[in-house]
Protein backbone atom coordinates (compact mmCIF):
# COMPACT_ATOMS: atom_id res chain seq x y z
CA UNK A 1 0.00 0.00 0.00
CA UNK A 2 1.74 3.58 -1.08
CA UNK A 3 1.60 5.92 1.60
CA UNK A 4 -0.88 8.58 2.31
CA UNK A 5 1.65 11.69 3.19
CA UNK A 6 4.55 12.43 1.63
CA UNK A 7 7.60 15.00 2.48
CA UNK A 8 7.34 18.81 1.30
CA UNK A 9 10.19 20.31 -0.72
CA UNK A 10 12.25 23.03 1.26
CA UNK A 11 12.05 24.76 -1.99
CA UNK A 12 8.54 25.35 -1.86
CA UNK A 13 8.69 28.00 0.86
CA UNK A 14 7.60 31.25 0.43
CA UNK A 15 8.51 34.09 2.54
CA UNK A 16 7.83 37.61 2.34
CA UNK A 17 7.86 41.17 4.29
CA UNK A 18 5.24 43.96 4.89
CA UNK A 19 6.56 47.29 2.86
CA UNK A 20 5.17 49.62 5.94
CA UNK A 21 6.12 52.63 4.10
CA UNK A 22 3.64 51.59 1.37
CA UNK A 23 0.32 53.18 1.34
CA UNK A 24 -1.32 50.25 1.13
CA UNK A 25 -0.55 46.66 2.60
CA UNK A 26 2.21 45.65 -0.24
CA UNK A 27 3.26 42.42 0.89
CA UNK A 28 7.00 42.10 -1.15
CA UNK A 29 8.29 38.52 -1.81
CA UNK A 30 12.17 37.78 -0.59
CA UNK A 31 14.16 36.19 -3.31
CA UNK A 32 17.28 34.05 -3.55
CA UNK A 33 16.42 32.16 -0.27
CA UNK A 34 18.19 28.52 -0.44
CA UNK A 35 17.75 27.54 3.35
CA UNK A 36 15.52 28.76 5.89
CA UNK A 37 15.25 27.67 9.84
CA UNK A 38 12.51 28.23 12.00
CA UNK A 39 13.22 27.87 15.48
CA UNK A 40 9.87 27.69 17.88
CA UNK A 41 11.74 27.25 21.10
CA UNK A 42 14.67 30.16 20.70
CA UNK A 43 13.77 32.90 23.69
CA UNK A 44 11.76 30.47 25.83
CA UNK A 45 11.80 31.24 29.29
CA UNK A 46 11.06 28.54 32.24
CA UNK A 47 10.77 29.02 36.07
CA UNK A 48 11.41 25.75 37.98
CA UNK A 49 8.77 24.76 40.01
CA UNK A 50 10.60 21.75 41.65
CA UNK A 51 10.19 21.10 45.55
CA UNK A 52 10.14 19.03 48.30
CA UNK A 53 6.96 17.05 47.24
CA UNK A 54 8.17 16.80 43.47
CA UNK A 55 10.17 13.41 44.83
CA UNK A 56 12.95 14.35 43.31
CA UNK A 57 12.00 14.52 39.94
CA UNK A 58 12.25 18.05 37.76
CA UNK A 59 9.46 20.63 37.27
CA UNK A 60 9.10 23.64 35.42
CA UNK A 61 6.43 25.93 33.68
CA UNK A 62 7.00 27.84 30.22
CA UNK A 63 7.13 31.46 31.26
CA UNK A 64 7.72 32.68 27.77
CA UNK A 65 7.71 31.70 24.17
CA UNK A 66 9.39 33.11 21.64
CA UNK A 67 10.63 31.61 17.94
CA UNK A 68 13.27 32.79 15.48
CA UNK A 69 12.85 32.92 11.77
CA UNK A 70 16.42 32.64 9.69
CA UNK A 71 16.37 32.92 5.83
CA UNK A 72 20.10 32.71 4.14
CA UNK A 73 20.31 32.76 0.51
CA UNK A 74 21.69 34.78 -1.99
CA UNK A 75 22.10 38.30 -2.49
CA UNK A 76 19.62 38.94 -5.90
CA UNK A 77 19.97 42.08 -8.22
CA UNK A 78 17.39 42.96 -11.12
CA UNK A 79 19.06 41.85 -14.69
CA UNK A 80 18.12 45.44 -16.38
CA UNK A 81 17.88 47.86 -13.56
CA UNK A 82 20.88 46.14 -10.81
CA UNK A 83 18.82 47.13 -8.59
CA UNK A 84 18.50 44.49 -5.43
CA UNK A 85 15.43 42.21 -5.08
CA UNK A 86 12.87 44.34 -3.57
CA UNK A 87 12.17 41.90 -0.08
CA UNK A 88 15.58 41.79 0.31
CA UNK A 89 16.30 45.83 -0.32
CA UNK A 90 12.96 46.36 1.89
CA UNK A 91 14.96 44.33 5.02
CA UNK A 92 18.59 45.77 4.61
CA UNK A 93 17.87 49.36 3.63
CA UNK A 94 14.56 50.22 5.64
CA UNK A 95 13.82 47.80 8.61
CA UNK A 96 17.03 46.92 9.51
CA UNK A 97 17.56 50.80 10.75
CA UNK A 98 14.36 51.03 11.94
CA UNK A 99 14.54 51.38 16.19
CA UNK A 100 12.61 51.64 19.40
CA UNK A 101 8.56 50.55 18.47
CA UNK A 102 8.97 51.38 14.93
CA UNK A 103 12.04 48.47 14.57
CA UNK A 104 8.96 46.30 14.50
CA UNK A 105 7.66 45.01 11.33
CA UNK A 106 5.77 41.87 9.83
CA UNK A 107 6.78 38.84 8.04
CA UNK A 108 4.65 35.85 6.47
CA UNK A 109 5.49 32.74 5.09
CA UNK A 110 3.82 29.49 3.80
CA UNK A 111 4.63 26.57 2.01
CA UNK A 112 3.10 26.79 -1.92
CA UNK A 113 0.85 23.53 -0.79
CA UNK A 114 -0.73 25.79 2.40
CA UNK A 115 -3.46 27.90 2.30
CA UNK A 116 -3.41 29.75 5.34
CA UNK A 117 0.27 32.10 5.47
CA UNK A 118 2.07 32.02 9.17
CA UNK A 119 2.24 35.92 10.08
CA UNK A 120 4.78 37.36 12.72
CA UNK A 121 5.12 40.82 14.05
CA UNK A 122 9.02 40.54 14.72
CA UNK A 123 12.02 42.44 14.59
CA UNK A 124 15.06 41.89 11.73
CA UNK A 125 18.83 41.28 12.56
CA UNK A 126 20.35 41.49 9.55
CA UNK A 127 22.66 38.65 8.48
CA UNK A 128 26.22 38.89 6.58
CA UNK A 129 27.19 39.21 3.45
CA UNK A 130 30.25 37.73 1.87
CA UNK A 131 31.72 35.44 -1.21
CA UNK A 132 34.67 34.10 -2.32
CA UNK A 133 36.53 33.89 -6.20
CA UNK A 134 33.99 31.43 -7.36
CA UNK A 135 30.75 32.12 -5.37
CA UNK A 136 27.91 34.35 -5.49
CA UNK A 137 27.18 36.84 -3.26
CA UNK A 138 25.39 35.75 0.27
CA UNK A 139 22.64 37.75 1.94
CA UNK A 140 20.60 36.44 4.95
CA UNK A 141 18.37 37.72 8.04
CA UNK A 142 17.23 36.55 11.14
CA UNK A 143 13.20 37.65 12.37
CA UNK A 144 12.72 37.70 16.05
CA UNK A 145 8.72 37.18 16.52
CA UNK A 146 7.12 39.64 18.78
CA UNK A 147 4.00 38.55 20.45
CA UNK A 148 1.41 36.07 19.33
CA UNK A 149 1.51 34.51 15.88
CA UNK A 150 -1.11 34.81 13.69
CA UNK A 151 -2.10 33.31 10.45
CA UNK A 152 -4.02 34.65 7.34
CA UNK A 153 -5.05 32.60 4.34
CA UNK A 154 -3.79 32.87 0.79
CA UNK A 155 -5.65 35.56 -1.49
CA UNK A 156 -5.07 34.62 -5.16
CA UNK A 157 -5.15 37.41 -7.49
CA UNK A 158 -8.16 37.47 -9.78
Amino acid sequence: MAATTRPIDARGWLFEVEDMEAGTTTWLPIAGINTFTHNPGENEEVAETVAFDSDGMYEQDVMQRGATLSLEGQYRINKTTSAQDPGQAYVDTVWSNLLGAESRGNIRWRHKTQTQWVVWEATVTPGEQGGGTNEKTTWAATFTRCGTPSTAAVVTAP
